[in-house]
């Protein structure tokens, strides 16, 4: 009895450990990972770690009650015959992407599906997510998208100082003609004479 209570214990805290490492996960990818050699193993793991990836092999039965009635529960339908779980809580494409990189270096392993941001991919649908940059050369991108206009505004100043510096004259604007000065009136007509006066009577 006391073994099978241990044995009990020891993959509820599995279980436990799988919760924990998907609660606040952002994606989390299933691979077949037979045909690769150790040494191959502990390369991808590197790679995999160094994008902040939790890489681990684990029995399928007990994923499963790890995920059930949770946004990862559909992972359930690949969690068969040798399966590895890669997750990462930081950047949503991260396994997919190493992992792809992976495979296409050594020819070997495969996807059977994945969670990235709630919504389930099967093994085509993870390849496509693998060619999605990270979230770092997405932030470069962007980046030099806005620097772009502020740049050659930068090289138009520099221009001016330098013209400036060597004594180019700038081509002035052109000014508008000055607007023509009313003319003078005229000088109002003369009053007509008084009438004069009528002579005095006799």
């Amino acid at each position: 009895m006391s073994e099978t209570r241990a044995a009990y214990a020891a993959k509820q805290a599995i279980i436990d450990e799988i919760k924990g490492k998907l609660e606040n996960a952002q994606s989390a990818v299933v691979i077949d990972y037979i045909g690769i050699t150790v040494d191959e193993a502990n390369q991808m793991r590197n790679k995999l770690r160094a994008a902040d990836v939790d890489y681990t092999v684990y029995k399928n039965t007990l994923v499963k009650r790890a995920i059930e009635g949770t946004k990862f529960a559909d992972l359930a339908q690949v969690l068969e015959g040798p399966s590895a779980v890669a997750i990462s809580s930081t950047d949503a494409t991260a396994p997919a992407r190493v992992l792809d990189e992976v495979m296409t270096d050594l020819k070997k392993m495969a996807f059977k599906g994945g969670v990235v941001e709630d919504t389930y991919y099967d093994a085509e649908g993870m390849k496509q997510i693998a060619k999605i940059p990270g979230r770092e050369a997405l932030i470069a991108k962007f980046m030099g998208s806005i620097q772009s206009p502020i740049s050659k505004a930068v090289r138009t100043f520099a221009a001016i100082a330098d013209a400036k510096a060597e004594g180019k004259e700038m081509p002035a604007k052109e000014e508008a003609p000055a607007a023509e000065a009313p003319a003078e009136e005229a000088p109002a007509a003369e009053a007509p004479a008084e009438e004069a006066a009528a002579p005095a009577e006799e």
